[in-house]
């Protein structure tokens, strides 16, 4: 297999008159799906030549999902531009991709005319079908042609652009699809928007196995109960969802308003996950699969995975465990020797097929992260280097440290700001912590949403945390600002509320 579209039309063979995707009352089937992919290929496919990459300014729906695939039929690659981001931001990614068009829905086609003075609509596309053409196109293509880039954050303000290739989309889904037993028979509830990682496993899986895939429009994310009703209505049986949209479901204890019965896998990633949260959702659900999942996107998804045992102890948190297969994912310390020794941290590095193309029209940046491997110097083989600090615990299991950046020095110590967090999630009362440390001031930021006062919970970890790693300043809050995936957005955190004296 060299090319997505053979998961595509493979489903479409076995299934074409069953329901292939929903969201509220419109739902397409697997031959519509197809035809209308092919559809907006055609007319993609005379507009533009292959491996150009092409923005998609549209928001979640069954169109928009057969428009990648129809880019995909035109030998291009999307790039996904959510329209609720600042005009600034999505006008800087354009300008990354020097590209001259834009595909918008009906909704969004002025937003687009201002970021680009060619935008078209998808049902502008929708015209006849050129099967001569597209099998030309497909004819000439190979499996390392680039699918999708998307943009993340970047250290110098410019957002970068991962570029992935068919070739790492397939591996990845090839074996997650396997090692989670995901099948015709799921429902999979699409929770994270289309700029985001999270979603390529929910469409991916889909069109490998034929497992329907069900929209989540993103208003019920703001309201809990009808969430629920939701997800009991589609008979939902797969979760592959962030952290921050699980704990939504049980700080307001949805599931004790209603339990969606299907629910059979439970797949988190993003952030840490709060023992409290995890243990929730485990009460209602005993007999489902509970899997924390780690990955940047420049690896294509996660690289590394680990199925919640019901009958251990995680106090001191959830490892994220071992490597999917044709991956090897391994630790170098500051001198890029190996460690493989317990409870020694390095930064956290993989090596395999997944690892994504590098950054679109960034060389620099790639070349930083994207590296020869140090521990091989007889051949070329590139690495990525994460960023993150990990560790080994006693069973040999991956256990996740924070980032480098979020390794701090105070009052002369070697501080992981997780370690903080992990201590005040663990204090009767509080449903969620985070912790900032602002390094002008030297100073310990913790930040919960709670109903605990600050003078007990500062007692509570004077007693349980050296005292260089009690926060000096505590706040409580009512709701933690999130970014657009779905993570706590820190920076924002602390400009709303680390002057705030309460």
């Amino acid at each position: 297999m060299k090319n997505v579209l053979e998961y595509l039309e493979k489903t479409v063979s076995d299934k074409h008159d069953q329901t292939a995707v929903s969201i509220g009352d419109r739902s397409m089937t697997w031959k519509e799906v197809l035809e209308t992919s092919q559809m907006i290929g055609t007319s993609l496919a005379r507009k533009f030549d292959v491996k150009t990459p092409i923005p998609v300014l549209a928001g979640k729906d069954t169109d928009t999902l057969c428009t990648f695939f129809a880019i995909a039929y035109a030998g291009c690659f999307y790039i996904m531009l959510n329209p609720q981001l600042p005009e600034t931001r999505l006008m800087s990614i354009i300008d990354t991709l020097s590209c001259d068009c834009v595909v918008t829905d009906d909704e969004n086609y002025q937003l687009g005319k201002k970021l680009c003075s060619n935008a078209v609509t998808i049902n502008s596309l929708k015209n006849d079908t050129d099967t001569e053409l597209l099998a030309k196109i497909r004819e000439k293509s190979i499996d390392t042609d680039a699918l999708y880039a998307l943009f993340t954050s970047g250290s110098t303000g410019v957002p970068k652009g991962v570029l992935v290739s068919h070739r790492n989309v397939i591996d990845f889904i090839d074996d997650f699809t396997e090692t989670f037993n995901i099948t015709e028979k799921d429902i999979i509830a699409n929770q994270a928007p289309f700029d985001f990682d999270v979603s390529v496993k929910d469409i991916y899986s889909s069109i490998k196995t034929g497992a329907q895939l069900v929209l989540i429009p993103k208003e019920l994310f703001s309201k809990p109960t009808e969430l629920t009703d939701y997800l009991a209505e589609h008979k939902v049986t797969t979760l592959i969802w962030a952290v921050s949209a699980l704990c939504l479901l049980s700080t307001f204890h949805c599931l004790e308003y209603r339990k969606p019965e299907f629910i059979n896998k439970i797949l988190f990633s993003g952030e840490v996950m709060p023992l409290k949260h995890l243990k929730e959702w485990m009460n209602y659900y005993h007999d489902a699969q509970f899997v924390n999942l780690y990955g940047p996107t420049e690896i294509t998804c996660n690289c590394t995975y680990h199925v919640i045992d019901k009958n251990r102890d995680y106090e001191n948190g959830v490892p994220i465990g071992k490597a999917f297969k044709n991956r090897e994912v391994f630790l170098l310390d500051d001198k890029n020797q190996r460690v493989c020794e317990p409870d020694v941290t390095g930064e956290l590095c993989v090596r395999g097929t997944s690892v994504a193309m590098g950054y679109f029209n960034n060389p620099q940046q790639t070349a930083a992260a994207f590296v020869q491997n140090p521990l091989n110097s007889m051949y070329p083989e590139i690495i990525y280097r994460t960023g993150d600090l990990a560790k080994y615990n006693n069973q040999g299991e991956l256990v996740f440290c924070g980032r480098k950046d979020f390794q701090i020095k105070h009052m002369g110590h070697r501080i992981e700001l997780e370690e903080i967090e992990r201590a005040m999630a663990k204090v009767s009362g509080i449903n969620r912590a985070c912790c900032v440390f602002d390094g002008k001031k030297s100073k310990l930021y913790g930040f919960y949403v709670g109903n605990i006062e600050k003078k007990e919970l500062h007692g509570i970890l004077g007693k349980t945390l050296p005292v260089f790693m009690v926060p000096g300043a505590l706040r409580q809050i009512d709701e933690f600002p999130l970014n657009k995936n779905g993570k706590i957005d820190r920076k924002l955190l602390f400009e709303l509320y680390g002057g705030r004296r309460k």
